[in-house]
């Protein structure tokens, strides 16, 4: 056997690829949601604060920056275990899919937050002074004035960070959340071959590539035009 069939027979193995294939594509479905969820909670969450940010009560503000400023500081996987192994003992047990979207919701919120806030903030003032003229309230200069710009300035750091968070679905392989990492890991550990990782690998190009291009595709889409 020569180097190349000792490559493909430790990286691409046929009967480990057909053998592991079903659990392979149980664990993309998991990866898929549990992103889906991620991105959810996190946006929504992140966009509801930038907007409660931008009523300027102090109180509010005080304890939405702390959020976004300890969300954006501590290590995902941290509050991962943190929370899974630790809340447990004050007698709060949580499964672990609940965990991982609690946990990268909240860190994807922070910097949604703060991403959206820039956008609010780079709003030219008088743009806010037009709303307020024509007779709108706050609120509605808000939604329908400051926010549409906003959204466009935020898009492009906002969808390279949503890609960055959701794909840190594969820290649910510690706390036993049968993502693709975890398939693979486990398949790899009973078999001693590459072969799944290779499989986890070409699986989380499969569900993140489109993404890649759909955010690019956004970007152009929403970008100024000159």
């Amino acid at each position: 056997m020569d180097g190349l069939d000792r490559f493909l027979a430790t990286f691409f193995n046929a009967r480990i690829f057909a053998r592991y294939l079903p659990d392979m594509l149980a664990g993309v479905w998991t990866t898929i949601w549990l992103a889906g969820a991620v991105i959810a909670l996190g946006l929504s969450l992140g966009l509801a604060l930038a907007c409660l940010r931008a009523y300027g009560w102090r109180l509010a503000n005080f304890f939405i920056i702390c959020f976004a400023d300890m969300g954006r500081a501590l290590p995902p996987l941290v509050l991962i275990l943190i929370m899974y192994f630790g809340l447990p003992g004050l007698g709060l047990r949580m499964p672990g899919p609940l965990v991982l979207i609690l946990v990268l919701g909240t860190v994807l919120a922070a910097f949604a937050e703060e991403i959206f806030w820039a956008g609010l903030t780079s709003v030219p003032k008088g743009q806010w002074e037009a709303g307020r003229a024509t007779g709108l309230g706050f609120t509605q200069t808000l939604v329908q004035i400051a926010l549409p710009q906003a959204a466009r300035l935020a898009l492009p750091p906002l969808v390279n960070r949503v890609l960055a968070i959701s794909k840190l679905t594969a820290l649910g392989s510690v706390i036993g959340v049968s993502e693709i990492l975890s398939v693979a890991s486990t398949a790899q550990s009973f078999t001693g071959s590459a072969a799944p990782l290779t499989m986890g690998a070409i699986a989380y190009v499969i569900v993140f590539l489109p993404l890649v291009v759909l955010t690019r595709l956004l970007e152009r889409r929403f970008a100024w035009k000159v």
